[in-house]
């Protein structure tokens, strides 16, 4: 025992040695992309407003670059707000696909491709939903999704109603899962509020009514039957019986019994943990599991949920940004969490601002995993700045923002966001969607950074795109675990490779993938810097 603790002792010192201080760069201007998300009207007037938009990483081509959709809202109708628009747009906003030419640029190739979309956006997520491998996509609107199928061909067409995905009410946030093993990727969308546009009553100080001035809604879960259609197994999975106020929805493995669990993040409502029984229905456990309540007992305004390892100890631990304190939950090993926002040292530093947008990911390659979190006025648009937080082992993070780079002074009025590493440097980037403003692309400049691997899958038996695999890496003495997911954070989704910070280490001595129904895959000796690619045997 005393001999393994020095090896990990060595191996975390090297990889402190072998990263530098985590640093971004505002890439926008020359990447190309030119989105500006829309409310249109003079000041926020109503929830649809201030919840913002998301963003999502896929590749739509398949040349293995990072593509970006970005959602975006539009001006409402007179009827539906109570102040007037700005100026009447010459175009009306639409949401936008930005191809991955290389070289740190991107096109808008909305038009040609048929996704600008219609009505008014917040999230999106993308799965190759019927293993035909092209990634598809799924945009959530207000009184509607819209299901995108690729045609493989660059373009793509609106499948939904063939699909069966008549959804009514507030759709927003989102996640893919397979949560049967059958092979084929089944839906779980999160509603909002029952919103009542007619709706005035509320304190002028309020803006406009908030969540509690509506009644809440039921969550639904689609089974894919893997013949291109969805069938609505809300109710027979239990999901159903439970009203909530969805903003950000996750789903993984929280326990390690190989199946998939779902994360709901709720605003002014408790949120949910659904346990998946293994028999095709769920258990709500939030308030048993401590996952239902903020850091005094409250319901507070939750936004972004990720799952992650804290300390690489091999569970999956749940981060849930929200209004007031965010929490960073550790997983106990008994299908329960206790809260340790305090102890590591991220309570004292974010309470003062709202969060939403966050991504969680080894920025500095050390080995360990840091935490971005992008703020921004809640019922107002006040700007604020935005916290980074490096990984400095042990449970403990320090706020490192004021070294991150000149982004970090800037303000804004920060919602969703989504991850990864566009350029292939090895170092994960980001893109934040500022609500009514342009949005961001910012690039990790980190240097140095510690050696990197990053693992793409492939499913054959299970669904093609391996979510729901986890995949395990050991390089000198450090084992990190990580699990493909489709839908985290706050309204969006991140790269579909697993990132690996390798700190001083050039190769992983060990990468073991197991897939959906517990089929394990080992690799040995895999030099590192590079995308390694995994196919189902």
């Amino acid at each position: 025992m005393t001999a393994r603790l020095v090896v990990i002792s060595l191996a975390i010192l090297s990889a402190i040695r072998a990263s530098g201080q985590i640093q971004f760069a505002d890439a926008t201007a020359q990447s190309g992309i030119r989105f500006t998300h829309s409310i249109g009207s003079e000041k926020l007037g109503s929830l649809l407003e201030s919840t913002g938009a998301g963003c999502a990483w896929f590749d739509y081509n398949n040349d293995g670059k990072p593509d970006l959709y970005v959602v975006s809202g539009r001006p409402l109708e007179p009827a539906m707000h109570p102040y007037p628009l700005r100026k009447a747009p010459a175009a009306m906003p639409h949401n936008h696909l930005y191809r991955n030419d290389g070289n740190g640029k991107f096109t808008d190739v909305t038009d040609e491709a048929g996704v600008a979309g219609e009505g008014y956006g917040f999230g999106v997520i993308a799965a190759d939903f019927d293993n035909d491998g092209y990634t598809d996509l799924l945009v959530t609107s207000y009184g509607h999704v819209t299901l995108y199928r690729n045609r493989g061909n660059g373009t793509f067409e609106d499948i939904t109603a063939k699909a069966g995905l008549r959804i009514q009410g507030w759709a927003i946030g989102a996640a893919w899962l397979d949560y049967d093993h059958d092979g084929c990727v089944d839906l779980f969308i999160g509603r909002y509020v029952k919103f009542d546009p007619a709706y005035r009553s509320y304190y002028a100080a309020d803006n406009y009514p908030g969540p509690l001035d509506y009644e809440g809604d039921t969550n639904l879960l689609f089974h894919n039957t893997c013949h291109g259609s969805f069938e609505d197994a809300s109710a027979k999975s239990g999901i159903a019986r439970y009203k909530g106020r969805t903003m950000g929805v996750t789903a993984a493995d929280f326990d390690g019994d190989g199946y998939p669990d779902i994360y709901v993040a709720n605003d002014k409502t408790e949120n949910f943990l659904f346990h998946n029984k293994r028999d095709g229905t769920f258990e709500q456990i939030a308030v048993e599991a401590n996952a239902a309540f903020g850091q005094n007992g409250e319901s507070t305004s939750a936004m972004g949920p990720v799952f992650f390892e804290i300390d690489n100890e091999g569970r999956a631990d749940l981060w849930v940004s929200d209004s007031k304190y965010n929490r960073l939950l550790k997983n106990d090993g008994k299908l329960g969490f206790s809260d340790v926002t305090q102890a590591a040292g991220i309570s004292q530093w974010s309470a003062q601002y709202t969060s939403w947008g966050t991504g969680i990911y080894d920025f500095d390659n050390d080995g360990r995993k840091d935490i971005l979190i992008f703020h921004g006025g809640l019922i107002h648009m006040v700007p604020q700045e935005h916290s980074l937080f490096r990984n400095l082992g042990g449970g403990k993070f320090q706020d490192v923002s004021t070294t991150g780079g000149p982004f970090f002074g800037v303000k804004s009025v920060g919602r969703g966001a989504c991850f990864a590493d566009y350029d292939g440097d090895g170092k994960v980037d980001a893109f934040l969607v500022n609500l009514g403003a342009p949005g961001v692309l910012l690039h990790n400049v980190t240097a140095p950074a510690g050696h990197w691997l990053a693992v793409r899958l492939i499913g054959s038996k299970s669904n093609r795109d391996g979510i729901g695999a986890t995949v395990e890496v050991e390089a000198n003495g450090m084992r990190q675990k990580s699990e493909r997911v489709a839908g985290s954070g706050y309204l969006g989704q991140d790269d579909w490779r697993l990132h690996f910070g390798l700190g001083a280490a050039a190769k992983a001595d060990q990468v073991v993938v197991t897939w959906p129904g517990g089929a394990r895959q080992v690799l040995k000796n895999v030099p590192a810097d590079r995308v390694v690619e995994i196919r189902e045997q």
